[in-house]
């Protein structure tokens, strides 16, 4: 058949996101790094009560109280966010503003694999930097980089390594083309660089509702930065890209930072009793200020592991690519699902 698609289009592996069950499947599903917990109960009463009347018309282009909601829980002016379908939806605004053929993209590696995938599709040049054998950002080498857009996800995934707020800053000092922070996991770490949004204007934080509060049916992201750099990025979004119900129903969530709080406090507990667990069954484990761990079985055979507990109805993440295809990418969940995992490990290690 002919193609009707470009080269580049063509030759390209698209992102390929983690399985998901079958409607009705029974299954333990630690493979994606959504929050085990339900989101709040103030998002679900908003959600509740919608009125028809939100629905018949267009939405707010600017999700004005969401916006407003960022504004009072993380300090900032409410014309310092952009909102966006989901933090994916925030990346790819930035690279398609920024990057083309001749203006490069930049990050270490190895993280989230959208960033080559939305490079790709604007033929844009993706200079990817390993990391340390520790995870150290190779700051050296990203600055003499100079990428129209350098990528950090902080803390990173797969690995779930916070980068240093300092390395962040000799970057943002030392870069001429942006730098965007993505902080999906920041709900979870001891540390935000949000500051440095306001700090620096080439600076871009990047955060999502899908982690800590719960949200990632919703698809809800936004984006913290300079009026004057957001202005940009509003040239290439979409008119009306997020809807009112995500509207309504993230700004009561981002709302309730009790029950955010009390959720994140859970996550984090059993994601250190996991850790230890693993441990117990000879597992490597990295520490983690996400809500999942980077684990490598005694042996190295992630892939028989992960196709074993595919097997008991439990889905794990497995990288097939170099530097990752001995490791599995666990997403903490309820107790109850941890200790299923492990007592499942234990039959197959």
């Amino acid at each position: 058949m002919t193609s009707f698609f470009r080269p580049g289009i063509d030759a390209l592996v698209g992102y390929k996101p983690g399985e998901q069950p079958k409607p009705g499947q029974l299954i333990i599903k630690l493979n994606t790094n959504e929050n085990p917990y339900s989101p709040s109960p103030q998002a679900i009463a908003a959600l509740s009560n919608l009125a028809p009347e939100a629905l018949r018309r267009y939405p707010d282009p600017y999700a004005t109280p969401f916006r407003q909601a960022v504004s009072d829980v993380l300090d900032v002016p409410p014309n310092w966010v952009l909102v966006g379908n989901g933090s994916d939806d925030i990346l790819n605004i930035i690279i398609r503003a920024c990057a083309e053929s001749g203006r490069p993209v930049v990050y270490p590696s190895p993280t989230y694999v959208l960033y080559r995938t939305l490079s790709q599709l604007q033929l844009a040049e993706t200079v990817e930097i390993p990391y340390g054998p520790e995870f150290q950002l190779p700051l050296d080498a990203m600055i003499a980089a100079q990428g129209a857009v350098t990528f950090i996800a902080t803390p990173n995934s797969p690995s779930g390594h916070r980068v240093p707020i300092e390395d962040l800053r000799q970057l943002a000092t030392q870069l001429e083309g942006l730098l965007v922070i993505d902080e999906a996991y920041a709900d979870f770490a001891e540390d935000t660089a949000v500051a440095l949004a306001q700090e620096f204007d080439n600076v871009v934080i990047s955060r999502t509702l899908s982690k800590g509060y719960g949200l990632a049916g919703l698809r809800l992201g936004f984006a913290i930065a300079n009026p004057a750099l957001l202005a940009g990025l509003y040239k290439v979004r979409d008119s009306y890209s997020v809807d009112a119900v995500a509207i309504a129903v993230g700004a009561a969530a981002l709302r309730d930072q009790v029950y955010k709080d009390d959720c994140i406090a859970k996550v984090k507990r059993d994601r250190q009793l996991l850790a230890q667990a693993l441990k117990d069954l000879h597992f490597q484990v990295w520490p983690s200020e996400t809500n999942f761990l980077l684990t490598q079985p005694k042996g190295g055979d992630a892939e028989a592991l992960y196709l074993g507990l595919k097997q008991q109805n439990i889905l794990v993440r497995y990288f097939k690519q170099p530097g990752l295809d001995d490791k599995l990418r666990i997403t903490v969940g309820t107790p109850e699902q941890n200790e299923a995992l492990i007592a499942a490990l234990k039959t197959l290690t």
